[in-house]
């Protein structure tokens, strides 16, 4: 932590990673916990770090080298590691006088009590996790774009059946880590025995636009979802036809068959 005055005032730097799509908190035996429920723990240096069962860590006041030597050991615990872990960073000003809230550049607290840095950790994570499926699904939306404008200007795509159903999988797959994973709608535990922690963290969702970033990315992905599903149902309803058409041939093929047989016969 720096100091930055005279008065008592004092900063310190805030970066949430996310370095996966799920991070095993039960695994990690090897770290000093400070509080859990988010697991809190103890960095060298100094620093505290929150970790955050949906592959983020948040970390206080942590050195780069520090930074770098932990999130190595949290590699192993990491499912689906990242190339290049999402990032957000934010500076804290740690003034007992100040209206807890965002002001420009920087997050205003009181102290840095561990229940009040869980709180921050709770948005900064949730904000990293929508920030990276926002670039995610926004590369979705693009290659789901034109099957859209072939199905409106050729009532067709080509687009195979395989192909369909994996974008299906990945819609489906990032609403479960959103909802269900990270509960990105739901407020933190720390709430619930610190509710006096309520008016920071309404604040912070405000200024990082949680709900209406989730609500965003969620009609994203309903619109997604509902493109696929109807170009999937039309290839399927082409492949029924086809069918269809072959079975008719077939009989034709046996009317003809049996009509040449009984020529024969007679004559």
């Amino acid at each position: 932590m720096s100091p930055t005055g005279p008065e008592g005032r004092s900063t310190l730097r805030a970066r949430a990673l996310l370095l996966g799509s799920r991070l095993d908190l039960r695994g990690l035996k090897h770290v000093e916990r400070l509080a859990g429920s988010p697991l809190t723990v103890r960095v060298a240096g100094a620093g505290t770090a929150v970790l955050l069962r949906y592959g983020v860590v948040v970390l206080f006041d942590v050195a780069p080298l520090e930074e770098a030597a932990f999130v190595k050991t949290l590699l192993p615990f990491v499912e689906d590691p990242l190339p290049d872990p999402a990032l957000e960073v934010l500076t804290l000003v740690v003034d007992p006088r100040a209206t807890e809230g965002i002001d420009q550049d920087h997050l205003s607290i009181t102290d840095t009590r561990l229940e009040r840095l869980q709180t921050v950790a709770d948005i900064l994570g949730k904000s990293v996790m929508l920030g990276f499926y926002e670039d995610h699904i926004a590369q979705s939306f693009d290659r789901v774009e034109p099957l859209a404008v072939q199905l409106e200007r050729r009532g067709r795509a080509r687009q195979h059946a395989r192909e369909l159903t994996s974008h299906i999988g990945t819609t489906l797959l990032s609403l479960h880590r959103m909802v269900g994973r990270a509960e990105v709608g739901e407020k933190p535990e720390t709430l619930w025995e610190y509710p006096e922690l309520e008016r920071l963290y309404v604040r912070l969702e405000a200024e990082y636009e949680i709900r209406e970033r989730q609500l965003a990315l969620e009609r994203k992905l309903e619109v997604i979802s509902r493109t696929v599903q109807t170009l999937l149902d039309l290839l399927q309803a082409r492949r029924s036809l086809r069918v269809e058409w072959y079975i008719v041939l077939l009989i034709v093929v046996e009317i003809l068959l049996t009509l040449y047989e009984l020529f024969l016969q007679r004559a």
